[in-house]
C-alpha cells in the first residue's frame, strides 16, 4: 500500500466512509490470528461466565450521552456511543485516543498539554430508528445487539481491540437497510476545556485535519503546531453480507510518522473478518476475569462491582499513560489532563485488592518520568527534591513550568494559595501498595525508595522549630479547600507517614541513610494534627468550616491507616471528623460518599458503609455507572469497588482482616484470589451470616496474621489436609509461618467444607445497568 495520498480533500464537512464512498472491498483471502486457548470458551456453570452475564449492561432505549451509552477501551483507543446529538436517526461512536495530547507547555497542561479530541463516526440508517436492543456484554468486552427502524434492522457486533489499536463494528444490514452509511466528523484539535474556560492569550489553534485517500484507506490527518500529528485511518470491508468498519488512531510527537503507523494497521487489521479478530481479544478478557472473583447477594452492588472491573480494564495498563479524569474517552470537560491531587490515587485503588497489577500505570510512569518531577520545582530546590503538580499530561510535565522556567509545585510560606505540595507523596503510597501487595523489592528500591526520598527532602527544607519545641510548617494547601493553613493536615499526614515509610524501607534495603537521624527526628517531634471539637481542622487556625468533597484534611484515617479505629483513643476524634465532614450539605461529590464507606468499613460498620454507597448509587451514578462531576470524570465509580475492597478484606497494619465490616444482610458472600498486603492471595466464604472457611496462600513467604472472623474453635490445615502450628496473637486473630508458595485453610474444627468457588444467590431482583425497559 502506498503512503503517498492521491487524493487530499481539507476538511470542512463530514466525509462519508462505507457503501457511499465507495469503501467496500470484495472478501479476500486472510492470514486468520491464532485461535484463542480452549480455556477461553465458556465451561458448564463456570462461576465469572455466571456472575459476568449476569453484569451486562442493557439498552432497550436510545442512550442520549456518554453518561448512559455503551463504552468500549483498551486503555488507548476508546469509544463511547450514543444517539447523535440532535439527530434521532443516527448512532454516535467517539473515537478518542489517551496518547493523543497538545505539546505546547507554555500554554499549560489546560490547554497546551491536554488531551485533545479527535472525532467520531455517525452511523446512519437509510430508516428512522425506532428501537434499540444492545447488550454490552463485559465477559467478552463486546457491543452487540440490533437497531431497528422504518426500513429494517441493523445487527451489529463491536469491540475494542485488546492487543490491536483498532475498533472493529460489524454490521448485517437486513435488505432494506443495505444502503445505511458511516460518516465520520473530525474534531476541532483543541483542548475540551475551552467550553469552560477562555483560551488563553496568544493561543493559536492548530489547523484543520485533512483527508487522505490510499487505495480504499481513508486518513484524517491532523498536523499539530508543535510538532507532530494525530492520525485516524478506516476502511469497511463487505463479506457475506457483513459489513465491517475498521478504525485505528496513531500519534506521534515531534515526528509526523503517524500516518504510515495508522495505515500499517488498517492494512493488517482489515485483512481479517471481525470473526478472525474476535478470539485473542474475548481470550484475554476471560483471562482477565478469572484473576479474582467477588460475589455478594446484593445485585445490583455486585453488578456495579464487575462493571468496574470491566471499566479499569477498559481505561488502564501499565504501559499506557495514567489515565486522564475521563479515562480513554475524552468528552466535553473542564477536566482534560491528569489530576493528581486525589483522582489518580482513586482510580488505581483497586487494582490491588482485585489481583490486577497488570493495570499499574502509576508505578510505571512515575519511575519512567521520575527525572521530571524535580523540573516541577522552583530551581533552589531540584539539586534534592521532588514534586507533581496538581495537573500533567501523560509524561508528568506541568504546562509552562519548564518553558518558562517556572515552578509548578508549590513553595510552603508562600501566599495566596497554591498547588499542593503533597502530591508526589500521596501518589507513592499508591506505588507503596503495589510493593505491599506483591513485595517485589524492586518496586520499593527503583521507585517508592529513591522518590519519596527526594518529596520528603521538599518538606525538610521548609520545617522550623516552634516555641514549643515541635517542627511546623508554614502554610500550604489543601487541596481545593481555598486558603492556606500553616501545619496544613494534608501534608503534616503525607510527611508522617513517608518518613515512617522510609526508615521501614531502608531497613528492608538495607540502605544506611544520612538522612534516618531527621526523618527519626522528624517523627518524634512533628506537630500534632490541629484539630477543634468539630475533629480534624483544615491546618493550624484553620477550622473545617464549610462543605467540601476533598477528605484531604483526614489521610492520616484513610488511606494512610496512620489514626485508627483499634486505638480506642482515637475513636471519637475519627467519628466526630467524620460526621461534621459530611454533614456539610452543598459541595458533597461523589467520592465524598465512597470516601465515607471506606472510614467507616475501618469502624467496622458494615451498615454505615453500605448506607454511602447507596447514598451514591442513588445521588451520583449514571445509567451506565460513570460519574459527572461538571463533566465526565471516572474516578468515583472506581473508588466505589475500593470501597467495597475495605468492606470484604482489609490488610493493614500486617493483618489480614476477613469480612471486617460486612451489613447483616449479606449473609452469603464468596471472594477468591482476593490479593492483600504481604502478598497472600486470600478466598473465603460466608453463610448463613457466618464465615465458613477462609484460605491464604503466601507468594512471598512474608509473616501472615489474620483475623479469620469465624466465631467458633478453629484449625488450621495446608492444603494437603495436614494440620498447620499456629499462634493466638489476639482475638480471633492468628499467626501462621508460611513459606513461599505454602497455602493455609482456616475452618471450624472439624468442619471439611466445599471450597468450590461459586456464585452466591441474589437477596432480590434488581434492575440491569444500561437503559432496560423498565
Amino acid at each position: 500500500m502506498s503512503s503517498a495520498p492521491t487524493r487530499r480533500t481539507v476538511v470542512g464537512t463530514a466525509m462519508a466512509a462505507g457503501a457511499a464512498a465507495g469503501l467496500a472491498g470484495p472478501a479476500t483471502a486472510y492470514a486468520a490470528e491464532p485461535q484463542a486457548p480452549a480455556a477461553a470458551a465458556r465451561p458448564a456453570g463456570d462461576p465469572w461466565a455466571t456472575v459476568l452475564d449476569d453484569a451486562d449492561l442493557v439498552w432497550q432505549k436510545m442512550p442520549q450521552t456518554w453518561y448512559e451509552g455503551p463504552f468500549l477501551g483498551n486503555a488507548l483507543l476508546g469509544s463511547g456511543i450514543y444517539a447523535e446529538p440532535g439527530d434521532g436517526h443516527a448512532v454516535r461512536f467517539n473515537v478518542q485516543h489517551s496518547e493523543v495530547q497538545d505539546h505546547r507547555p507554555e500554554f499549560g497542561s489546560l490547554f497546551g498539554l491536554a488531551r485533545l479530541p479527535i472525532g467520531y463516526f455517525t452511523l446512519e440508517p437509510v430508516g428512522a430508528i425506532t428501537a434499540v436492543d444492545w447488550r454490552l456484554r463485559l465477559r467478552d468486552a463486546e457491543l452487540t445487539g440490533t437497531i431497528t427502524t422504518d426500513k429494517g434492522t441493523l445487527t451489529l457486533r463491536a469491540l475494542v481491540h485488546n492487543s490491536r489499536s483498532v475498533m472493529a463494528i460489524e454490521v448485517t444490514p437486513s435488505a432494506g437497510e443495505a444502503a445505511f452509511r458511516w460518516v465520520f466528523h473530525p474534531a476541532e484539535a483543541i483542548s475540551p476545556r475551552v467550553d469552560f474556560k477562555p483560551v488563553p492569550d496568544g493561543y493559536t489553534g492548530n489547523p484543520p485535519a485533512v483527508v487522505e485517500d490510499h487505495h480504499g484507506v481513508q486518513a484524517a490527518v491532523q498536523p499539530l503546531l508543535a510538532g507532530g500529528q494525530h492520525v485516524t485511518a478506516w476502511r469497511e470491508r463487505t463479506r457475506a453480507g457483513r459489513r465491517t468498519l475498521y478504525v485505528t488512531v496513531a500519534h506521534s510527537h515531534p515526528r509526523r510518522t503517524a500516518r504510515d503507523r495508522a495505515l500499517k494497521d488498517i492494512g493488517s487489521a482489515s485483512a481479517l473478518p471481525y470473526d478472525a479478530l474476535a478470539p485473542t481479544h474475548r481470550a484475554w478478557w476471560h483471562a482477565y476475569y478469572r484473576k479474582s472473583f467477588l460475589s455478594l447477594p446484593d445485585a445490583r452492588l455486585q453488578r456495579f462491582y464487575w462493571i468496574q472491573l470491566y471499566k479499569v480494564a477498559a481505561a488502564a495498563r501499565a504501559d499506557a499513560p495514567v489515565m486522564a479524569t475521563s479515562g480513554p474517552w475524552l468528552e466535553s470537560t473542564p477536566w482534560p489532563a491528569t489530576w493528581w491531587n486525589l483522582n489518580v490515587q482513586l482510580e488505581y485503588w483497586l487494582i490491588h485488592g482485585s489481583n490486577h497489577l497488570e493495570l499499574d500505570a502509576v508505578t510505571r510512569a512515575l519511575g519512567e518520568f521520575r527525572d521530571n518531577l524535580s523540573n516541577q520545582l522552583d530551581a533552589p530546590y531540584r539539586k534534592d527534591s521532588a514534586g507533581i503538580p496538581r495537573t500533567t499530561d501523560i509524561h508528568l510535565i506541568n504546562g509552562g513550568a519548564v518553558a518558562n522556567g517556572g515552578f509548578a509545585v508549590g513553595i510552603p510560606g508562600q501566599d495566596p494559595p497554591t498547588p499542593e505540595v503533597g502530591n508526589l507523596t500521596w501518589a507513592l503510597h499508591n506505588v507503596w501498595l503495589t510493593y505491599r501487595h506483591t513485595m517485589d523489592e524492586s518496586v520499593l528500591r527503583e521507585v517508592v525508595y529513591p522518590l519519596l526520598r527526594k518529596a520528603i527532602a521538599y518538606y525538610l527544607h521548609f520545617l522550623t522549630p516552634g516555641s514549643d519545641g515541635k517542627l511546623h510548617l508554614p502554610a500550604t494547601f489543601s487541596p481545593e479547600y481555598g486558603v492556606n493553613a500553616p501545619d496544613c493536615n494534608y501534608d503534616l499526614m503525607l510527611l508522617r507517614w513517608g518518613c515512617a515509610t522510609l526508615l521501614d524501607s531502608a531497613r528492608t534495603l538495607g540502605v544506611k541513610d544520612p538522612s534516618a537521624p531527621r526523618w527519626r527526628e522528624v517523627l518524634a517531634k512533628l506537630t500534632p494534627y490541629p484539630v477543634d471539637e468539630n475533629g480534624f481542622m483544615i491546618g493550624a487556625g484553620v477550622p473545617f468550616a464549610k462543605s467540601h468533597r476533598h477528605y484531604s484534611h483526614m489521610l492520616a484515617v484513610y488511606p494512610l491507616y496512620e489514626v485508627t479505629w483499634e486505638d480506642p483513643a482515637k475513636r471519637e476524634l475519627i467519628e466526630t471528623s467524620l460526621n461534621h465532614w459530611v454533614g456539610f450539605e452543598g459541595a458533597l461529590q461523589g467520592y465524598t460518599f465512597t470516601g465515607a464507606a471506606s472510614m467507616s468499613a475501618q469502624m467496622g460498620r458494615g451498615e454505615d458503609a453500605l448506607k454511602y454507597l447507596g447514598e451514591l448509587m442513588s445521588r451520583f451514578i449514571q445509567p451506565n455507572t460513570m460519574y459527572k462531576e461538571s463533566g465526565p470524570v471516572i474516578e468515583t465509580p472506581l473508588s466505589a469497588a475500593q470501597s467495597l475492597h475495605d468492606m470484604v478484606c482489609q490488610s493493614w497494619g500486617g493483618v489480614i482482616r476477613i469480612f471486617p465490616a460486612l451489613p447483616a444482610a449479606w449473609g452469603e458472600l464468596m471472594v477468591h484470589d482476593f490479593r492483600t498486603q504481604g502478598a497472600f492471595l486470600l478466598s473465603a466464604a460466608r453463610e448463613d451470616g457466618r464465615t465458613r472457611w477462609v484460605r491464604l496462600r503466601s507468594e512471598a513467604g512474608a509473616p501472615c496474621v489474620v483475623r479469620h472472623s469465624l466465631d467458633r474453635p478453629i484449625e488450621v490445615r495446608d492444603g494437603r489436609g495436614r494440620r498447620l502450628p499456629y499462634e493466638t496473637v489476639g482475638a480471633g486473630t492468628i499467626r501462621i509461618a508460611l513459606t513461599r508458595g505454602q497455602e493455609a485453610i482456616i475452618t471450624a474444627r472439624g468442619d471439611r467444607p466445599d471450597l468450590t468457588v461459586r456464585p452466591v444467590e441474589a437477596g432480590e431482583p434488581a434492575p440491569r445497568w444500561g437503559l432496560p425497559a423498565s
